[in-house]
């Protein structure tokens, strides 16, 4: 039981401007009855597969998030790393509701202007900003990269594995294992949760899709048992997100890399958390050699701000054993969801000052856990607006959430011991100074806590 304190006395390490936070702003309780009664409402009709808290966002803009109270919420979650450009923003609804005027929808038997224009436009600034075996500022004409469009990034996981399965069928019946890693996190479908080593997500819906073999991240003397010649296919997160934001060692990416091409399996790169600028790079991987990069990412999350869209993008080495029929989806590469991220990526591309803000959130979060040693048990993980902050006990960063968000900050949780900072990547330095502020006043709260 979390003790309660009132008139809580400042530390001297606190900062003056988190002194501000030591109370709560913005408790969950009590809410008006009107609250309770819409919430009641909704139970009697919804699926019971989330825990909430009793608040109900009605509207956002920018970094900040609305309830039906009015109360204000500076979000640093952005949507678990969705809104790279943060919520409601004005251009990507005026794209949106021109589109939407004029084609919403038509069938993948045919061609729209607009699916075409945004795989050419990844496939370009992959080339321009590195990644998938190019160095920055390769040429951008010419062949060498594919996408296919999906609707989301189990999806597009899940059309990657079945890829990787076609690519090892063409060199033996029997090469169809694939290979994953602990922590990782790979999505909630049959394929994706099988290469999904958790037992929380994993158990209920057991058993899985067989010949999934599973390793340790930067474990390079197993790779020879682990990958072998019925691999077919290997994913991995350059960064580990909702495993608890885990970085992956460069030397062990490269002998990754050269362990598939020795027994010709396809390198997945599962970029849907980590990629798209989130590192402050393109992809996670564009400013590493090239002898780590992958054959195929995958990709979703910030494709375009939060309007539901996945993808695929492959080497031509992959994409030429694909052919018509093999795969397809209704919903995936519709002219609304690619013109819109077409608008999305193009921005996200000229964001900035992503690195130096970046550096600015990392140098504040180092402070506070030089500040506050009793909780936090290490540096702080991850890179560029993916970051994790480890905590020594277990319970503390679902507190912290909580305490978080009784204070007008929402944050989230990864892996058993981390909170995660994945901001709107236009996260300005007053708000990361905000942000920053708040959860000090947190870790001042938990601290007393314990006392």
């Amino acid at each position: 039981m979390w003790k309660q304190h009132k008139n809580l006395q400042t530390n001297p390490v606190l900062s003056a401007q988190a002194t501000a936070y030591l109370e709560p702003t913005h408790p969950d309780a009590p809410q008006p009855q009107a609250v309770h009664d819409k919430l009641a409402r909704y139970a009697n009709s919804v699926v019971n597969t989330y825990a909430r808290p009793p608040v109900i966002f009605t509207r956002g803009k920018g970094l900040y998030l609305y309830d039906s109270q009015n109360r204000e919420y500076l979000d640093i979650s952005a949507g678990i790393a969705v809104n790279a450009l943060g919520h409601s923003d004005a251009q990507v609804a005026k794209v949106m509701g021109e589109q939407a005027a004029k084609l919403f929808h038509n069938s993948n038997l045919y061609h729209n202007e607009w699916s075409g224009e945004l795989a050419h436009l990844l496939t370009t600034l992959t080339k321009q900003h590195g990644g998938l075996g190019y160095a920055p500022n390769s040429p951008t004409d010419g062949p060498g990269l594919k996408v296919f469009f999906a609707n989301s990034g189990t999806e597009a996981n899940e059309g990657a594995l079945k890829f990787a399965r076609v690519h090892g069928k063409q060199a033996s019946a029997d090469k169809i294992e694939l290979v994953c890693f602990n922590n990782a996190f790979h999505g909630r479908s049959m394929g994706g949760l099988s290469v999904t080593s958790n037992p929380k997500y994993q158990d209920p819906f057991a058993p899985l899709v067989p010949g999934v073999k599973v390793g340790d991240i930067n474990d390079i003397h197993g790779l020879q048992t682990l990958v072998t010649e019925k691999t077919c296919g290997v994913i991995i997160e350059p960064v580990q997100g909702e495993g608890g934001i885990h970085n992956v060692d460069i030397e062990f990416l490269k002998a990754l890399r050269k362990r598939c091409n020795e027994v010709g399996a396809v390198l997945i790169y599962d970029e849907i958390q980590c990629g798209l600028f989130r590192s402050t790079d393109m992809w996670a991987h564009s400013a590493l050699p090239a002898e780590t990069h992958p054959d195929l990412i995958t990709m979703a999350k910030p494709l375009a701000n939060g309007f539901p869209i996945g993808a695929i993008m492959m080497r031509d080495n992959v994409a030429n054993h694909v052919s018509p029929g093999m795969h397809g989806t209704t919903f995936g590469g519709s002219p609304l969801s690619t013109c819109i991220a077409h608008h999305v990526l193009t921005r996200m591309s000229q964001l900035p000052d992503l690195k130096e803000r970046a550096t600015v959130l990392k140098t504040r979060l180092s402070g506070l856990a030089s500040a506050y040693p009793d909780l936090i048990k290490s540096d702080i993980r991850g890179r560029g607006f993916l970051l994790g902050v480890p905590f020594k006990d277990t319970a503390h960063p679902g507190r912290a959430l909580a305490l978080a968000r009784e204070r007008g900050l929402l944050i989230l949780t990864a892996g058993s011991d981390a909170v995660r900072i994945v901001p709107s990547l236009t996260i300005s330095e007053e708000e990361i100074n905000k942000a920053c502020d708040i959860f000090e006043a947190v870790l001042e709260v938990m601290r007393k806590e314990l006392a």
